[in-house]
This record gives structure tokens, sequence and C-alpha cells, in this order.
């Protein structure tokens, strides 16, 4: 990553410019400050040389080590790439990062083999999605861009609205849920409401009612793990499918009634807003007819 330094940021401390301008975590910058990887006009040097005009500065990135992966066959649906990041539709059931109960089968390996499987191909997601799960989640193709990307998050300037099918109907058309969410025990990994949870804040708009259901759409506020599932449990009402907070749908095979429907994203590297949006699958729709 380059820049160079205009009139304004003449005489400046070359950390400043790291820092404050080109957005360089504390951490990335003081990795690279000890192997050479910042330059000023493509010669290395120390972070507190003074800068002057015109000159440009650079950082390089040093990824970590490639790991061995396994390419999954499984084409992918990008709504939106650029040379920062991706934006990828993904399918449910199917896990966003493989793991020892899926080494093969998951977006990771998937977006490997649409990579064409590199030697430095390194993942980097920013906001995970559950197995069950479906639609928009981004993966970062850089440290900076992940980092700066993550550092948005439940911002104003990072955005991400949920659609799901709840059982039942909500108390009102409307509304906002805040509830503490914490483990239920220290090996489980179901979520409940607690006083001594972290706040948890979702809001809540219907958009639909049936006889059996209901379309919700929900934005987070904060981002808990399981959140949306917990608080729509929490109000009577969880979301369809949903076999470790409520009932499981043979319609539904190892996911549930939850989509990333939209990200509204005010993009870190290049300032250009971003509307991104998924249709609800035409599964989660058979559940209102």
């Amino acid at each position: 990553m380059e820049h160079t330094i205009t009139p304004q940021e003449d005489g400046r401390k070359l950390r400043d410019i790291l820092r404050q301008v080109m957005h360089v975590s504390y951490s990335a910058m003081k990795s690279a400050k000890w192997d050479g990887r910042i330059t000023l006009d493509g010669q290395a040097t120390t972070v507190d040389t003074i800068v002057r005009a015109g000159q440009v500065a650079a950082i390089r990135w040093k990824d970590t080590p490639a790991y061995a992966l396994r390419p999954y066959s499984l084409p992918l649906t990008i709504p939106y790439e650029d040379e920062h990041l991706y934006i990828i539709d993904k399918p449910a059931p199917l896990a966003s990062q493989s793991s020892a109960n899926h080494p093969d089968d998951s977006l990771e390996n998937a977006l490997y083999a649409h990579t064409g499987c590199p030697d430095d191909f390194v993942y980097r997601p920013v906001n995970r999605l559950d197995k069950g799960t479906s639609g928009l989640m981004i993966v970062a193709k850089t440290p900076h861009s992940q980092h700066r990307l993550q550092s948005l998050l439940h911002s104003a300037s990072f955005r991400r609205v949920y659609l799901a099918v709840v059982e039942g109907r909500l108390p009102a058309e409307s509304g906002v849920i805040s509830a503490p969410i914490g483990k239920e025990q220290a090996a489980s990994i179901r979520r409940i409401i607690t006083d001594d949870g972290k706040p948890s804040v979702t809001h809540y708009q219907v958009l639909r009612e049936g006889a059996l259901r209901s379309l919700v759409r929900l934005e987070l506020e904060t981002g808990r793990t399981h959140q949306i599932r917990v608080h729509m449990a929490h109000m009577g009402c969880p979301v369809a499918g949903d076999f470790l907070y409520g009932t499981e749908l043979p319609s539904l095979p190892g996911r549930f009634a939850l989509h990333s429907h939209e990200l509204h994203l005010v993009h870190p590297l290049t300032g250009e807003a971003l509307h991104i949006q998924s249709p609800l699958p035409p599964e989660l729709t058979a559940l209102l007819d």
C-alpha cells in the first residue's frame, strides 16, 4: 500500500502518516518496521523519519503462512468484488470457515477453489455467518482491508440487515429488543438471556404475518453470538427451523430461516457507498405460503 506525501503533510513523522493517514494498525506497523517492509521512495526506513512532500510512503503486507487447505468445488455467488474485498452470498447449510467438523466443505474451501488454489491464499472473513444462516458476508483480501473493515463493524458505516421467518407473531409491528446475552454454560454453544450477559440490542420490523409464521426484518446494533436467534426465542417467536432455540423443520435440512439480506457499507478504502441485497431464498419464502 502506498501514499504520496502532500504539501500539508510535509515535515511530519512517517509513523504519523502510517497511522493517521494510511490507517495502518499499530500491530501491523510494529511488525513491519522490524523487517524492512516500511519504505520511503523505495528505501527501507524507520518510522521516525521526517517525510517531505512528493515522497512515496509504502508498507508491504506479510501474510500469515499458508496452511494445507483442500479445494471445495462449489459455485459461488459474489455480487461485489474489488481489489480489497469480496461480498459473497453464502448458501446454507455451509460453514463459514473450515474446522475439525468441516475440513473440506466450508466457504473457505470454496473460495480457495474459486481463486485457483494460490500458494499464498489466506482467508480473512470480516463478518461470519452461522452454518445454518444464508446470505451476505464479507471476506477481505488483505490484512489491512480486514483491519479497516472490522473497525467499522457495529457502526453507522457498516449496517447489516437480516430477514427471518419466525414462529408465531411478535407483540408489535416494530420494536427494539434490549436483552443481555451470555453463555448458558462454559462448555455450551447455547446462549441465554441473563442479567450478567453482554448488552445486546436488536431492532425489528414485521413485514408480513401469516396464520402460523411471520416475516421479520432485523437490524443488529450489537453483534453477539446467536443474537437474533436468542432474541427471537426470548420474544416467544423462535426462528423457524432453529434446532438450538426452537424446533427443527424437515423442510430445512441443516439450516434455519435466517438470511443476511442487506449490507450497507461505506468502503473504508475507497469511500464508495455500497448497498448490496440478497433476496430471501425460495425455501424460506415457502414457509410463508
